[in-house]
């Protein structure tokens, strides 16, 4: 999806405040709403990083607190030709990770305590390699501003069923709760659009950052795994950063794959493996849906880090995070 076509869809999710006021308050209320959307608008792109973060209750560490996982996300950064970025990690259970920022000059990434305890080191890469791709495509602004929006306009259909319009103006509290539900729907389907096919992009351009494509598919065979079996109580309170995270961290999303904002796990798995096999790397094949267990090891036949690489002199799986 080109950033013409990105665009365009922030510009119909934009639109739909100026909707959603129209119904609370008329003409009156559109162009409030349409107010707030600009002003969310340029406040997102300064500040979508931070409510991220802080929705995330994510703390920064350095050289000092995590080493070895700040060296291996500056070794990624250096190989993928990026800034380094600052480095966050998120005491929760669930392995999960993302990126965040308006550009690669301003960028974080942050990854679970449950990630980290869960992969190996070089899965641990393969992911982080990922995020920095997001990074690099400067797909973090996108997703953290779309976010934002869809948020902010969760909060006015709620605010407009509850106090929308007065006596006469009032529109039937069926049309209410209708918009109510309707307009987050139609933000989660524009942030589906948005996502799904960046994430493919990501996934083989964090493979050849981290120069092991079935480290990634490894490593997201155990994320399903994990996000299957360990819920995200910050992520289901903050559902709108969803489509920030590798894989989708809400557990609902499981039940109607229609609307995930993510590719099936399994066709990403599916095109990381097609990926080795081209770059002459073996390695076990995935069965196609099937999560792998959490202490799963890392699969045989892996191609070895890259020289120099802050996760090289172990065999895969004997060393786990947190790291530092």
């Amino acid at each position: 999806m080109n950033y013409f076509k990105t665009g365009l869809l922030l510009a119909v999710m934009t639109a739909l405040f100026g909707v959603v006021g129209l119904m609370i308050g008329g003409e009156a209320g559109m162009l409030i709403a349409l107010v707030i959307a600009a002003g969310t608008n340029v406040y997102a792109y300064w500040n979508s990083d931070k409510l991220a973060l802080r929705a995330h209750a994510a703390r920064e560490v350095d050289e000092a607190s995590a080493p070895e996982f700040v060296a291996m996300v500056r070794e990624l950064a250096q190989r993928a030709g990026l800034p380094m970025p600052k480095v966050y990690i998120i005491d929760n259970p669930q392995p999960n990770a993302f990126a965040t920022g308006r550009n690669p000059e301003n960028a974080a990434v942050a990854a679970t305590t449950g990630l980290m305890r869960m992969l190996s080191r070089e899965e641990l890469a393969g992911v982080m390699a990922h995020e920095l791709a997001h990074v690099k495509s400067r797909d973090t602004l996108i997703m953290t501003v779309s976010a934002t929006i869809a948020g902010a306009l969760s909060t006015l259909a709620q605010f407009g069923f509850f106090f929308g319009g007065r006596g006469d103006n009032r529109p039937h509290p069926f049309i209410m709760l209708a918009m109510m539900i309707l307009a987050p729907m139609a933000a989660m389907l524009i942030q589906m659009a948005i996502s799904r096919s960046r994430e493919y992009v990501a996934d083989r351009m964090g493979a050849e950052i981290c120069g092991n494509p079935l480290w990634l598919s490894s490593a997201l065979e155990k994320i399903a795994g994990g996000v299957a079996r360990i819920p995200n109580e910050n992520a289901e309170r903050h559902p709108a950063t969803a489509s920030m995270f590798i894989i989708n961290p809400l557990r609902r999303e499981a039940m109607d794959n229609m609307f995930s904002t993510h590719p099936d796990t399994a066709n990403r798995i599916a095109a990381l493996e097609d990926l080795a096999q081209q770059m002459g790397i073996g390695g076990m094949s995935a069965r196609a849906g099937a999560a792998a267990p959490a202490a799963a090891p890392v699969r045989r036949g892996h191609a070895g880090p890259p020289p120099g690489a802050p996760w090289a002199g172990g065999r895969a799986g004997r060393r786990r995070g947190p790291w530092g």
